[in-house]
């Protein structure tokens, strides 16, 4: 295999800085006990209500569970399930015991159906026992800056002990769908899976409305307890901005999220990101021409007024023949120590080969040669006729 080296070329920076912050409570009405809106795409925060203030956050739990479930990267894994596994009450995704479903299947069925005998199974089998587990979610939890938040159950079953923040749960959120996996998942309102015993086809629906009602709606996660009241956590996308809402004991949590999204993306516009290759090249070896334009495979998209930068990482050369569209580099999107996205760079023209003088007698040699061979084997055949 052909090592790949890279060589930094250029640093561009653009755009002017522009902050967010907080605003009061009142330019927003929500009805919930707590509530954040945070933008996913640099973590400010631009709305919050009681946003510290630990609480119960009922199956919007399952989110640190799906977590971990999709970083432990065994979708495929099969399980065995057993009766520990499914002896929990509330919500289920149609476990017994004996069923074989698998690890992907599980994440589908707490994302999409808030099943708590998924959520059990996994702590089970990611855990080795609900006790386990929930020091495997603590853990994680602190690692995303979750400082007011401590997990007992992986399904968010009631406990004493078991709360978060509306801030924490933003942070969880963010963490989340920057995972293609989970955001994948999440997203979906319809799911067909094949599970049981023996496995047999069913339709899991996500209980996420937002998904249905609100354009540009990519998820996350509701949940309920008598407890915990209404709880919700979702995520929408519009122009490159996406928007995290975390809403805690919300009568009216729907129209709180809508109204959240609303103000947020009216503040936070996106912007097609760029930077100046005119002076840029990729250097080519034994072509007929000693460089190639470059371009970007796509502009990535970023907040309007946000800073931000651009480094070029390009090869240093490339053996000819280069055709138009091969990867010859990146360009690193970033703004401080955050990177937001690493595009492509493509050669923008072909450069074919420079044949030599003794390569092209070689090849009008070989094409003479291939003639007069073509003539010979037709007069052949046609003797033997």
């Amino acid at each position: 295999m052909k090592k790949k080296i890279f060589a930094l070329i250029a640093v561009f920076a653009f755009l002017p800085v522009f902050g967010f912050s907080a605003y009061a409570a009142g330019e927003v009405s929500v009805s919930a006990q707590s509530a954040v809106l945070m933008c996913a795409n640099n973590g400010e925060v631009l709305f919050a209500k009681n946003e510290n203030k630990r609480l119960s956050m009922a199956s919007t739990t399952k989110i640190m569970t799906s977590l971990i479930a999709v970083e432990a990267a065994v979708p495929e894994l099969e399980i065995t399930v057993t009766k520990e596994m499914v002896s929990v009450e509330g919500t289920s995704m149609g476990l017994v015991p004996g069923d074989s479903v698998s690890m992907r299947e599980l994440i589908y069925g707490m994302l999409l159906q808030s099943g708590n005998d998924a959520a059990n199974t996994v702590a089970y089998v990611l855990g080795g026992s609900p006790e386990g587990f929930a020091k495997l979610m603590n853990e994680r939890a602190a690692q995303i800056g979750m400082e007011n938040t401590n997990f007992v159950t992986a399904s968010g079953l009631d406990d004493k002990n078991h709360y978060s923040t509306a801030y924490d749960m933003a942070l969880l959120a963010c963490e989340s769908i920057s995972n293609p996996e989970f955001a994948d998942i999440c997203s979906k309102k319809i799911a067909r899976l094949t599970y049981g015993n023996p496995p047999y086809a069913r339709t899991l629906t996500n209980h996420n409305r937002l998904l249905w009602s609100y354009d540009g709606a990519v998820g996350i996660k509701t949940g309920f307890t008598k407890k915990s009241g209404r709880c919700l956590v979702s995520a929408a996308e519009r122009g490159g901005v996406t928007l995290v809402a975390v809403t805690l004991n919300a009568p009216n949590d729907w129209n709180d999220h809508i109204s959240m999204f609303e103000y947020g993306f009216s503040k936070c516009r996106g912007a097609l990101l760029s930077c100046d290759l005119s002076k840029t090249a990729l250097s080519v070896a034994g072509g007929v021409k000693s460089s190639a334009a470059v371009r970007l495979a796509y502009e990535p998209s970023w907040l309007e007024g946000e800073s931000c930068g651009c480094r070029l990482l390009i090869r240093p050369f490339e053996y000819a023949p280069v055709s138009e569209g091969d990867i010859v580099g990146t360009a690193v999107f970033y703004s401080g120590d955050r990177i937001i996205d690493e595009v492509p760079l493509l050669a923008a023209e072909s450069v074919g080969k420079k044949v030599f003088p003794s390569e092209k007698e070689e090849q009008e040699s070989g094409l003479f040669s291939r003639l007069v061979k073509k003539i010979k084997d037709f007069f052949k055949v046609s003797e033997v006729n």
